[in-house]
């Protein structure tokens, strides 16, 4: 299905709804360059534990300079209003509760989790998987501050240090619970998904817990 953000552009994703209704729901953020198929797994399980899913696809983004990320006119900025309609395209569908949504994200999506949920109080919980502390100017120490006493997940991998700084470094930001978990060897954002078999079901388990 598509649905508009608040700039008119169209996103896309795919809903998963279990077969008991209403359901609580979680919003599904990948990685740059990637797709909503990263999660396909997690999706599964989710569902099977009852929670609905909105698994996107971010809007095209071009950054010829790399560096130009990091100016005002940042490219990355408008994928937080494809989460924010992701979201308010969840509330509005009669299979969803609208009092229990969670956002899941890996790397770029991570970020723009946070973002779009900073000052959105229907977003209950969070998942981020390989968060940065600034992904090219989105930035996540004042956001996840404004989150403030709603529960994260942080996951990385020991191997990837930046983003295992970054969640360290995360815990900290804000007064809610701030669960840490730390992989070995997975590799980086969605990539753990597919090297840590486990690490679908504990997103299934933070979500019964925070969400249900």
């Amino acid at each position: 299905m598509t649905f508009a953000a608040r700039d008119g552009v169209q996103v896309s994703g795919v809903l998963y709804v279990p077969d008991r209704t209403p359901a609580p729901a979680v919003v599904l953020l990948p990685m740059l360059g990637r797709t909503h198929r990263d999660w396909d797994e997690a999706a599964a399980r989710l569902i099977n534990a009852g929670i609905a899913v909105l698994a996107v696809d971010f809007r095209r983004t071009a950054v010829a300079d790399p560096d130009a990320a990091d100016q005002v006119s940042n490219p990355f900025a408008p994928l937080v209003l494809d989460a924010e309609a992701a979201r308010a395209y969840l509330a509005a569908r009669p299979e969803v509760n609208p009092a229990r949504i969670g956002m899941a994200g890996a790397s770029l999506g991570a970020n723009v989790a946070v973002l779009a949920a900073a000052d959105d109080p229907s977003v209950r919980s969070l998942a981020l998987l390989s968060v940065s502390l600034d992904y090219r100017g989105l930035k996540l120490e004042q956001a996840l501050k404004r989150f403030a006493s709603r529960p994260v997940l942080l996951v990385a991998s020991s191997e990837d240090p930046y983003a295992l700084r970054s969640a360290r470094d995360a815990v900290p930001m804000g007064d809610g619970a701030r669960e840490l978990r730390v992989l070995a060897g997975a590799g980086h954002g969605a990539v753990m998904l597919a090297r840590e078999p486990d690490l679908a079901n504990a997103l299934v388990d933070w979500f019964i817990r925070t969400l249900l």
